[in-house]
């Protein structure tokens, strides 16, 4: 695979990651399905929502892969009165990736990120690296640090 700027990033920084690559399914791009391919529990494997608030905003949310976002918990730590997702048709545009190839390193600006406290449980949790096929596992803490991100109960 040909090196995403998520991963440039990381090596930029020198920071310790593994790669790992699975057979990509059109019809199985969640998190979930994802993690069984790398052989993750769901819990660890983190997907990368992206969504606006009532001014337009761009936010960026980060949650277990078996969990959905909690819109009223996400408004409250972005300090937005509501939070709506975005439409998948705006996904490339704002983010410069695509549907099952989001991550939160990378993205085409530096929108705030916000993860759910419960990566923190986790020595080591999974990211899109970027593309769809492969995943990054690395430091929770790497990835908060990276992203400049804000944690708290987003589930």
């Amino acid at each position: 695979m040909s090196k995403t700027n998520a991963v440039r990033i990381l090596e930029s920084r020198k920071l310790i990651f593994e790669l790992i690559d699975y057979e990509v399914s059109e019809d199985a791009l969640d998190a979930v399905s994802v993690a069984n391919k790398v052989g993750m529990d769901p819990d660890m494997v983190f997907k990368t929502l992206v969504s606006r608030n009532e001014s337009n905003k761009i936010f960026v949310f980060v949650i277990p892969g078996s969990c959905e976002l909690n819109l009223k918990k996400a408004a409250k730590l972005s300090a937005s009165k509501n939070i709506e997702m975005i439409k998948v048709k705006e996904l490339f545009d704002l983010t410069g990736y695509i549907r099952g190839g989001c991550s939160p390193i990378g993205m085409k600006k530096d929108y705030p990120v916000f993860i759910d406290e419960t990566a923190l449980i986790f020595d080591r949790i999974s990211i899109s690296a970027g593309v769809r096929g492969t995943q990054i596992i690395l430091s929770p803490v790497d990835l908060i640090s990276t992203v400049d991100a804000t944690t708290g109960d987003l589930i």
